[in-house]
């Protein structure tokens, strides 16, 4: 009755529409981000994606349109960004080019990455595959011109699909693009694996979602009259609208398909709708849509028309042949092409056309999609294959097309795919009685790739079970079984199972040995090295890493070389010279063997050698050049990768560089987030923000997860406290963390050492008040004689492998000794100065405010030119770090101690107005501000303004230390003369 559906013109959807519109023209000014698209099946989704891309390529975007495919629970891996990346190579071909360059891994999803991997490389080469996606996409718009991704059914993609697009919203900065995808919301039924990514995705800043409902009454009018090119009579509008619920699909079927009229009746499902639609097409366009409907809503042409051809080509000769017979199809709305492929015009129908076929013919289709295939493999990847196979109950075929879609997976970084391939391998192994050489492969053999597949897909459990299996399978074979321990010592390890790891690996080396299995040797003892180490078995670790680097030099294996090195370097640590040369040796070694992992590993290992060598400055630069080779090589995101910007973010934060993280810097993971935020709340305490305190106690819950992060947010806000003179709190935090870490790690871990000095310093500070107002400091001693024992006990039995604690802990434990001193009421000079050259090894933020100690003792010695010059030298390093607290505090010392210091002017009795010396001999008093008010006549606001003028030209930083310097300065007495 109407025009044909793709020509009827968009109505209604407004808002949606212009919802899209906008989140475009903020990526097109740098703002990127993403739209979820849900609806029930035929409601409008499609429709409305075409509308808002012809829209933006009028507004000068760059439109791509991908598509997800219904593979079964499987599905092809990245097929909708492999689609996105095939069309941008023709619309921007120097991008994707400039990307491959970098970042060879991104040619698989090209067909131009052939080559294998080694399984342990197969991760970080997935993420430099992820991370080439993510950068051709952000280059290919610009400021203006954005480029818009659509992606269509991601109800059906698959697993990699998915975390890809998890990780280019988890990368977005400033690029230009935006990212619309739609799904069926009718297809996400309770455990359906994209439900979870979803509520995941809809909590992301930059992700909106749209959900797309039926039509309402008045936009059903306007979509019929648009469709039909006349007005509906309000009586069939009425009809329409409520048999089809507001669907625009069912409506347009309704209308294009059945005669509305008062007396006539309508279809009552949108089934009967389409079953009537095909009824009124010739024989041979029905069985044309039959043959379509087994290979799904999409087929490749030459396919179904070498399986039409197959099976029905009577029919189609008959009709004048198979083109005629599609012409005729795609005329009457039934099919149509898409590219390269032949579609159904809805999936409903594809699926409806399925459904009405006959278990048996549906069987020896699916049987005639094989033999087109078998005949030209080129018209069928594996995967596909294994879909026919499955459901043509051909086992041996499902058999033989699993594990060759496995390996396909497997070639394009796709584990959690190819994991499930190996699965449907192993599940039809004992169904099939000569699946061995169906396959090529022993069970072992395919045990062994599950195992791999699923370490690589994070499925570490499931890595060590099929591990296991295949140790069984093996138990004919006690040399192969060796080889297989290795295997699951390795998974082991990485699921923090040390001690078994370390008794597997021990018993394959042993049964290497015996049978002589040099070339498996390497990994074996390495692996029995590092879990050695890992319990603390060192002598035993040295001679499985002496023993691995041997046997891998002998047989050329340069990964378990540069594996066993990195174990050796951590063990020398007491010698940082032959450390740093075994690491820089191993990564040597990993770049050879194109083993990124351990080349990262070990470049991070390097830099953490140099720094706790006391050389942070070299430390910082080599952490620094990991983090730009992860960054080229697309690896920024990798355990790896972020480790080393953390730790680069350490570094420059004690050599006194407090500046917040640039915007250049690279993404950080959602599991390293927190730390993130830990590290760079110890440069915000240091720059004195006002909301520290909080921030650091909102950490406290992620205290259980990790324990450097406890540490480190643990003691800023520590030192927050103890700025803010809450001394109490600070002390009592330092006690919390300190039995904390003492269980989560040992008790001697070496970062009480930090911990406690941390506490001293705050129980001097309340001791120094307790005394400047009279109360008794006792029980603030009695504290400090355990904290100090307790610091110098870690520096004795806590000393890290070599035996030698390194110059953080040594200067920790100076500045332990000093704060204790003052809190017993005793500064001493020598004891900060000690303190101040300890940290000279390279700690400038921590080494200035030693020295502002120092400073504050030779004051209070009577050496006021040594003061003066120690204030005026860490004055200098707060101005250049940026270290406001201790700006402050530096100013406020020599005002107090009236030091020569440039910008300190020094306080005398006429600094303070009359009315500001009333008010302090009051304060001295212990009168309150409204006290103060009454006795003086002058309102409590009006007191509380002159007590902040007097603290600030006294430098202090309450009304208590404002008392204590006005007493040792003589000034309560002044004032009261005055």
């Amino acid at each position: 009755m109407g025009p044909a559906s793709m020509t009827t013109q968009f109505v209604a959807r407004g808002d949606q529409v212009a919802q899209v519109a906008a989140a475009l023209a903020r990526a097109a000014g740098g703002s990127p981000g993403a739209v979820l698209l849900g609806a029930d099946a035929g409601v409008g989704k499609t429709r409305l994606l075409r509308r808002c891309a012809e829209l933006a390529e009028q507004a000068g975007a760059t439109v791509v349109t991908a598509h997800c495919v219904d593979l079964g629970e499987i599905g092809l891996p990245y097929l909708p960004f492999a689609e996105t990346l095939a069309q941008l190579r023709a619309l921007a071909p120097e991008v994707v080019d400039r990307a491959l360059a970098s970042r060879p891994a991104l040619g698989r999803l090209l067909s131009t990455g052939s080559q294998e991997l080694p399984a342990a490389e197969d991760q970080m080469s997935r993420l430099q595959l992820f991370d080439g996606l993510s950068a051709v996409l952000g280059a290919v718009g610009r400021e203006g011109a954005p480029l818009l991704l659509l992606i269509e059914d991601l109800h059906w993609a698959d697993s990699s699909s998915r975390d890809v697009l998890r990780f280019l919203l988890a990368r977005m900065r400033q690029e230009h693009l935006l990212v619309v995808a739609s799904y069926r919301t009718d297809d996400l039924h309770r455990r359906h694996p994209l439900r979870p990514m979803l509520a995941e995705l809809t909590r992301h800043p930059r992700v909106e979602r749209i959900d797309l409902p039926p039509f309402t009454v008045d936009e059903m009018r306007e979509f019929t009259t648009a469709a039909l090119g006349r007005a509906l009579p309000e009586e069939d509008l009425r009809r329409v609208s409520e048999r089809s619920e507001g669907n625009a699909f069912f409506a347009e079927e309704l209308l294009e398909t059945t005669s509305i009229s008062a007396d006539g009746g309508l279809p009552w499902t949108l089934r009967d709708v389409l079953r009537g639609r095909l009824e009124q097409q010739q024989p041979a366009v029905q069985r044309l849509a039959q043959i379509a409907s087994v290979g799904g809503r999409r087929v490749d042409e030459p396919l179904l028309r070498a399986v039409a051809e197959d099976v029905a080509r009577d029919e189609l000769d008959s009709a004048h042949g198979y083109d005629a017979v599609l012409g005729e199809a795609v005329a009457h709305h039934v099919l149509q092409g898409e590219g390269e492929h032949i579609a159904f015009r809805h999936a409903l129908l594809a699926e409806a056309v399925y459904a009405d076929l006959l278990p048996g013919d549906q069987v020896a289709l699916h049987r005639a999609y094989l033999r087109a295939m078998a005949a030209d493999p080129a018209l069928g990847l594996p995967s596909r294959v294994a879909v026919h196979a499955t459901r043509a109950h051909d086992l041996p075929t499902a058999l033989r097309a699993s594990h060759a879609a496995a390996h396909a997976a497997a070639q394009v970084l796709a584990p959690v795919e190819e994991l499930r391939h190996r699965e449907t391998v192993l599940s039809l192994w004992d169904a099939v009685p000569d699946a061995a050489d169906q396959v090529g492969s022993d069970l072992v053999e395919v045990l062994l790739a599950a195992s791999g597949a699923a370490g690589q897909a994070g499925e570490l459990d499931r890595a060590i079970a099929l591990a296991r299996r295949a140790l069984e399978a093996a138990a004919q074979d006690a040399a192969r079984q060796a080889e297989v321990r290795t295997v699951l010592a390795r998974c082991l390890l990485a699921a923090d199972q040390v001690q078994e790891s370390h008794d597997q690996a021990g018993r394959a080396v042993a049964d290497l040995t015996a049978h002589q299995r040099l070339e498996a040797m390497p990994w074996a003892l390495a692996t029995h090295a590092r879990s050695a180490m890992n319990i603390d078995l060192d002598q035993v670790a040295l001679r499985s890493a002496d023993a691995a680097i041997t046997s891998a030099r002998a047989v050329g294996c340069a990964a378990a070389e540069a594996d066993a090195l990195t174990t050796l370097a951590v063990l020398v640590v007491d010698d940082p010279s032959r450390a740093a040369a075994l690491l820089a040796t191993s990564a040597a070694r990993a770049r050879e063997a194109g083993d990124l992992a351990t080349e990262l590993r070990s470049l991070y290992n390097l830099s953490t050698t140099h720094y706790y060598a006391g050389q942070i400055a070299v430390a910082h630069d080599i952490a620094i050049r990991g983090v730009a080779q992860a960054r080229d090589v697309g690896l920024s995101l990798s355990a790896e990768g972020a480790t080393l910007w953390l730790f680069s973010e350490i570094a420059r934060y004690a050599l006194g560089d407090l500046s917040p993280a640039g915007t250049d810097h690279p993404p950080v993971p959602a599991w390293a987030a927190p730390l993130s935020a830990a590290i760079e709340l110890c440069a915000a305490v240091a720059r004195g923000e006002a909301d520290v305190i909080e921030r650091g106690q909102a950490m406290r819950s992620s205290w259980d997860r990790d324990g450097q992060l406890a540490l480190l947010a643990g003691a800023s806000t520590i030192e927050a406290l103890t700025r803010a003179g809450r001394v109490d709190e600070a002390v009592e935090l330092s006690l919390e963390l300190i039995d904390h870490l003492g269980r989560t790690w040992s008790d001697h871990f070496l970062g009480g050492i930090r911990l406690a000095a941390l506490a001293l310093a705050a129980l001097a500070d309340g001791a120094e008040t307790d005394r400047q107002t009279g109360a008794d400091p006792a029980p603030r001693l009695a504290l400090g004689d355990p904290l100090l024992g307790r610091a110098v006990a870690t520096a004795e039995r806590g000393r890290p492998r070599g035996g030698r604690l390194g110059p953080e802990g040594r200067a920790w434990l100076a500045r332990a000794r000093a704060e204790h001193a003052r809190l017993q009421g005793s500064a001493e000079p020598a004891l900060w100065q000690g303190v101040t050259e300890a940290y000279d090894y390279g700690n400038r933020y921590d080494g200035a405010w030693a020295r502002a100690r120092w400073a504050e003792a030779l004051a209070g010695s009577g050496d006021r030119a040594g003061a003066a010059r120690e204030a005026s030298q860490a004055l200098a390093d707060a101005q250049t770090m940026g270290a406001q607290p201790l700006h402050a505090w530096l100013i406020a010392l020599a005002r107090r101690w009236r030091l020569e210091v440039p910008g300190a002017r020094a306080p005398s009795v006429d600094v303070l107005t009359a009315r500001e010396a009333e008010v302090l001999a009051l304060v001295a008093d212990g009168l309150s501000n409204r006290q103060i008010g009454e006795r003086l006549f002058i309102s409590a606001k009006t007191v509380s303004v002159h007590v902040s003028n007097l603290l600030a030209k006294l430098g202090a930083s309450g009304r208590a230390e404002a008392v204590g310097i006005a007493h040792r300065r003589g000034l309560i007495g002044a004032a009261a003369e005055g």
